[in-house]
């Protein structure tokens, strides 16, 4: 497959063999449109708008098959709620801040290229990672 064609939510997971019913459609869409990192009840407030019918149990199923079958990420930030996004084709790091609950991506190649430099200087291969930086906005 070409790498620099971009699939979507909806067509990786046709990838993985996954039935895409309606429910599914509905919380899909919402998820690719999401800008954020929502959480199950927060993405059921969304999906609701668009598919009133879709109960909250659905979303929760829905969201540990994308997770089990490696199509989104679940990431466990200072309040404690599972919250969501579509695996990333291009890996980044997160600003989570502490005061508005805000999460912000952001990549940077020279903390890339440290955390390579520590993994060797211990002996370790980095097979995977994720950082998250607890932050509160600058005063004055």
């Amino acid at each position: 497959m070409n790498k620099s064609v971009k699939l979507t939510l909806t067509e990786r997971c046709r990838h993985a063999g996954l039935r895409i019913t309606a429910p599914r459609k509905a919380i899909l869409k919402t998820l690719e449109g999401s800008e954020d990192h929502p959480n199950v009840e927060e993405l059921h407030r969304r999906v609701s708008r668009i598919a009133p019918g879709i109960n909250i149990a659905t979303v929760y199923r829905t969201m540990n098959t994308l997770a089990e079958h490696g199509l989104i990420e679940r990431h466990s930030f200072s309040d404690g709620r599972a919250r969501y996004e579509a695996v990333p084709e291009d890996h980044h790091d997160h600003f989570i801040n502490v005061e508005t609950g805000e999460v912000v991506e952001f990549r940077s190649d020279e903390i890339e290229r440290i955390q390579e430099e520590l993994a060797r200087k211990y002996g370790f291969d980095i097979v995977s990672h994720r950082l998250d930086i607890y932050v509160k906005p600058r005063k004055g």
